[in-house]
């Protein structure tokens, strides 16, 4: 009788502790092998080239830059199915990761049963996110979104959304920039494109304009 066929899966995450027991878990199903895992975009692509996975789970955030921004350039490269998993609300990045080209998006804080069940049906060439997400990323592909239901945030880009949500998180201009590995000046120019594309005047208005989003989608 022929040995069962593994899975590979590359895990791109900077968290090592979550990475040892995402892959204990996913290691204990009979078709699947996580066969690496690399905490940066910039060893992603080596490690797709030399591991030759069959399927790989993205974190939003990296240490060095976008794990949206990660998903395009994979998708540009390699016919791969990818399964975003973060810590933010569904609200914020479902749509926007399922629209760069994943298969699925599911939040850090589910139970690992579903992390493993969103993995196999990712595999079987099905798209795992809730209903509302799949019915607004139809909507906006067949241009049937309504100005209702848009959210004024999906004008921004993945980068700005970013900076947005560490503003509302807490985080001086410093501190962004050196989580990002951006210039301070940076931060400052996406600032004040966050207040233009948001048409608010002052960054007071920004900030109370992100902690109040981020309260929200973290409730």
């Amino acid at each position: 009788m022929a040995p069962q066929k593994k899975y590979k899966i590359l895990i791109v995450d900077d968290h090592p502790i979550f990475c040892l027991g995402m892959s204990e878990m996913i290691n204990k199903e009979k078709d699947l092998l996580v066969c690496g895992s690399v905490e940066s975009i910039k060893k992603t692509s080596e490690a797709i080239a030399r591991l030759q996975p069959d399927l790989v789970v993205v974190d939003i955030s990296l240490k060095d830059g976008n794990g949206i921004d990660l998903v395009q350039e994979i998708k540009k490269d390699y016919v791969l199915p990818m399964l975003v998993l973060s810590m933010y609300d569904e609200s914020l990045y479902a749509e926007r990761s399922l629209l760069a080209g994943a298969s699925g998006y599911i939040m850090k804080q589910e139970a690992i049963s579903l992390v493993v069940e969103a993995i196999h049906c990712v595999l079987r060439g099905d798209i795992y996110a809730s209903s509302t997400v799949k019915e607004k990323v139809f909507k906006r592909l067949t241009n049937q979104q309504t100005a209702d239901s848009k959210s004024p945030l999906d004008i921004l880009t993945n980068r700005e959304l970013e900076v947005f949500r560490l503003i509302g998180e807490g985080f001086s201009t410093k501190e962004i920039a050196n989580r990002l590995h951006l210039s301070i000046k940076t931060i400052g120019t996406y600032r004040e494109n966050l207040k233009e594309k948001l048409k608010l005047k002052h960054f007071t208005d920004l900030v109370k304009f992100a902690v109040h989003w981020s309260n929200d989608i973290l409730r």
